[in-house]
């Protein structure tokens, strides 16, 4: 079946989702393309082979299509996914799911009401890089993984969206909008969490209203501790998206900038001031391949609407991990540690 998308939202990540609708062409077609700024509407409109019709209200272009892909501030996130399931229509909404818990929650009260497919578009699930750690993670191919650190490093300031700098609106700071990515992941590899820790700051990002750099330590029910370091204010950076799972016979790498999957093994013992054997195994090379993680993550979705399952990534997974960064955020406030007893973990 071929499905019509109604594209509510034309900010930076709606002309990069457009951008590849072209490798979706035999599975959906743009119906119509929203914003509440119609030159931005339109100049995505432009970007699209068949030129859809815009709209400034969401609500005018609803007879244009069967799924949503919403794109919208996270402060809209909640009441314009319920109105479009409300309609009928199917949502891949992007992350994060909305800004607060009761938001979330009637958001998946609108999709199970109205017998629609609620999605939430955390698209570095569907990298197959990311895709196969998780795998030598979870089947322990190198023994029991103890430590994952994931560093995602980038300037971003944004001007042109006020909202971002906003707590309010944006829900939080770098941690709630951007690592929740990250803070999924290790959920998804790693388990439950049953403790942590976060502190950031807005030094080095004074557009920034709660923090603009952040570190969060989590420890797993397992005993696996997890870290992330994020920061929007990268003038230079050597890591800039990498992931290390360190396992009992050796470590796992992902290299964003290299796109490739590397295995550390047979590392000798430390000896001071004695240079380490250490052998390097390619596990996957995407280089000069393209790696286009929301193309199989829209993919994934009309898989879901056509054949009534449940997404990968889907709300209650989504709660879960921004349950967790509430709760950090709220620890680091008081002063104390963070407690995951009381959240419920669906992973």
């Amino acid at each position: 079946m071929k499905h019509k998308l109604i594209l509510i939202g034309c900010g930076g990540m709606a002309k990069n989702h457009a951008s590849r609708f072209e490798a979706l062409d035999e599975r959906l077609e743009v119906g119509a393309v929203v914003d509440i700024d119609q030159e931005k509407a339109q100049a995505v409109s432009d970007l699209l082979p068949n030129h859809p019709p815009v709209f400034t209200d969401y609500h005018d272009a609803f007879e244009y299509g069967d799924v949503v892909l919403q794109c919208l501030p996270h402060h809209l996130h909640a009441e314009c996914t319920i109105d479009c399931l409300n309609a009928g229509k199917h949502v891949l909404a992007e992350k994060p799911l909305a800004n607060t818990k009761a938001e979330c929650l009637a958001m998946m009260e609108a999709a199970k009401r109205n017998n629609r497919t609620l999605m939430v578009a955390y698209c570095m699930r569907f990298n197959p890089l990311v895709r196969e750690m998780q795998r030598l993670i979870k089947e322990k191919v190198y023994g029991e993984c103890f430590q994952l650190s994931i560093w995602t490093e980038q300037l971003t300031v944004m001007e042109n969206s006020p909202w971002i700098h906003d707590r309010k609106l944006l829900g939080g700071g770098q941690l709630f909008s951007h690592g929740c990515h990250y803070i999924d992941l290790m959920l998804w590899m790693l388990g439950k969490p049953v403790r942590g820790t976060h502190t950031g700051t807005n030094k080095g990002t004074p557009w920034m209203d709660r923090e603009g750099t952040s570190n969060v330590c989590l420890e797993f029910e397992n005993g696996t501790l997890g870290y992330h370091f994020g920061t929007w204010g990268a003038r230079g950076t050597r890591l800039k998206y990498s992931f290390h799972a360190h396992c009992e016979k050796g470590m796992i790498e992902f290299s964003w900038q290299e796109n490739r999957l590397y295995f550390h093994g047979d590392v000798s013992e430390h000896i001071p001031d004695a240079p380490e054997d250490s052998k390097v195994h390619v596990l996957m090379d995407l280089n000069g391949k393209p790696v286009k993680p929301t193309t199989e993550e829209m993919l994934h979705f009309l898989d879901c609407v056509d054949n009534g399952t449940t997404p990968e990534t889907n709300p209650a997974e989504s709660l879960a991990g921004l349950e967790v960064i509430w709760e950090l955020y709220q620890a680091e406030d008081e002063h104390r540690l963070a407690d995951f007893s009381k959240i419920s973990m669906p992973f």
